[in-house]
């Protein structure tokens, strides 16, 4: 079958994703225009049937290479396939788009394959794997489906208590409006301090809000007589949410409050619909020695295993990284500068 080439517009892109189970909220339109501050431009490629419908496609994400060495570009946890038969075509497409913005090397980070899913023939596409990862590769998935009981069940002892004792503890939980980012973003700078990890600027969640809540996510807040003591944003698509941003306060810790907004993400996610919770990046390590370790360590993602764990998930990793490359001196001295930093 012969498909047509297509640039769809945000909105028809979104069309589309909103008939994909395994759509990913980083293939969203809105991630897109979330990225843009931070200097990532965009591009949407399709393939249409001759009756217009979209098919397949993917969206890239471009940024300039440090030290003026050029343009990469990115596929974050796509490209969607609606038949096997499309795979070379988009490719192709793909790969026109990425030439179209001088990129030196495409960045593709597939994302969690799908149970049963065949796996990729990356050399075939001319991929080879790449050690630099923009996301990271290994997370927890916690299985929502079923009633709550059966939900905790899945938890350990320990947390489940913590709900509780957040629940019991006169403190509200709130689904918040975009008018209200403020509480959580002031909760942001002091968690990023207190545990010693990089955090965004306020004007990031303040947009992320604006573009996607409500329809694909929520802020959820708690406080407790005036105090605010922790937040969360969780967003969804398809059958999966993803916890990507959580804050708490340094006040009235002992009332558990990130525990009870991380439930009641789970219960807003479980209403939409969602049957999978993505914990979202945990160190990249086996669970042997995430159990091991963790104890021990509280560098980088090792600060929040220890509460993530307890939340009855399935430790999973992605397939990881994988580049081609266009311009091979380009993307060789990309590499030498990376190990000059230490990356």
């Amino acid at each position: 079958m012969s498909y047509a080439v297509l640039n769809p517009t945000p909105a028809e892109w979104d069309a589309f994703l909103i008939t994909l189970p395994q759509a990913h909220i980083l293939q969203t339109s809105g991630w897109a225009s979330l990225k843009r501050p931070s200097g990532w431009d965009s591009a949407r490629v399709a393939l249409a049937e001759k009756s217009g419908q979209i098919v397949a496609g993917g969206q890239l994400l471009f940024r300039a290479l440090p030290f003026g060495l050029g343009t990469m570009a990115y596929l974050p946890m796509g490209p969607y396939l609606t038949h096997f038969d499309q795979r070379a075509p988009l490719w192709e497409a793909l790969d026109a788009a990425a030439k179209a913005r001088r990129a030196a090397f495409l960045k593709w980070e597939p994302g969690i394959p799908a149970e049963g899913e065949a796996p990729h023939d990356y050399a075939r596409y001319g991929f080879r794997t790449s050690p630099q990862t923009v996301q990271p590769p290994r997370t927890i998935l916690i299985d929502i489906s079923g009633d709550d009981a059966a939900i905790q069940a899945r938890m350990n002892q320990g947390t489940r208590r913590k709900i509780r004792q957040s629940l019991k503890n006169d403190i509200r939980f709130w689904e918040a409006s975009c008018e209200e980012i403020a509480h959580f973003t002031g909760m942001m700078q002091i968690t990023g301090k207190r545990n010693a990890f990089g955090v965004h600027q306020p004007a990031y969640y303040a947009l992320a809000c604006d573009l996607f809540i409500p329809q694909d996510a929520a802020l959820i807040l708690a406080e407790h007589e005036g105090d605010m003591l922790a937040g969360i944003m969780v967003f969804a698509k398809g059958d999966t949410a993803w916890y990507l941003y959580g804050a708490s306060s340094n006040v009235k810790r002992n009332l558990m409050a990130a525990y009870g907004v991380q439930w009641k993400a789970i219960e807003w996610a479980k209403a939409r619909g969602c049957q999978t919770y993505d914990l979202w990046g945990i160190p990249d390590e086996d669970e042997s020695a995430l159990e091991a370790q963790f104890e021990q360590r509280n560098d980088g993602l090792w600060g929040v295993y220890g509460f993530k764990r307890g939340w009855g998930g399935k430790v999973v990793r992605s397939a990881g990284a994988w580049d081609k490359v266009y311009n091979p001196l380009i993307y060789q001295a990309y590499k030498l500068a990376l190990k000059a930093r230490g990356e």
